[in-house]
């Protein structure tokens, strides 16, 4: 994998980033860093991708299962540390799974990627404590 950042000075502090895979993302600053507002903040768009990592990972589990999944929510929550190098310190990630899926299959995808699959979440367990939760809704 690899990505090219390129430094938009117009805007402040943004930045594009595009992705091996042809992909544009946008990041921004905060203003009282020299951004805009305009775009995520590079650590936000590290814990989205995260979250969507795991998502990924969990939406396939049940998916080869044969569950009937028919929606997955993550929420990720996060705790920085207070001086630099600001690492994450803690990650929680809260999935809501929607259809008829049994709690124990869910609570096996989400193990799974927890201790298995998430690249991401692997990583950052190396200084954050990650730890996850979820519910069912059959709704």
């Amino acid at each position: 994998m690899d990505c090219t950042i390129q430094w938009l000075p117009a805007s402040g502090m943004a930045f594009v980033a595009e992705t091996g895979s042809g992909h544009l993302i946008t990041m921004d600053g905060a203003p009282d860093g020299g951004g805009r507002n305009l775009a995520p903040r590079p650590m936000e768009t590290l814990l989205a991708g995260a979250g969507a990592c795991s998502a990924y990972d969990v939406v396939l589990i049940l998916q080869r299962g044969r569950h009937p999944v028919a929606g997955c929510q993550v929420k990720v929550t996060s705790e920085r540390a207070a001086t630099d190098p600001k690492v994450f310190t803690r990650i929680h990630l809260h999935f809501t799974v929607q259809g008829a899926v049994p709690e124990a299959a869910v609570q096996r995808a989400v193990a799974m990627s927890h201790d298995k699959y998430c690249s991401a979440t692997v990583m950052l367990a190396k200084t954050a404590e990650v730890t996850t939760s979820f519910e069912v809704r059959a709704d």
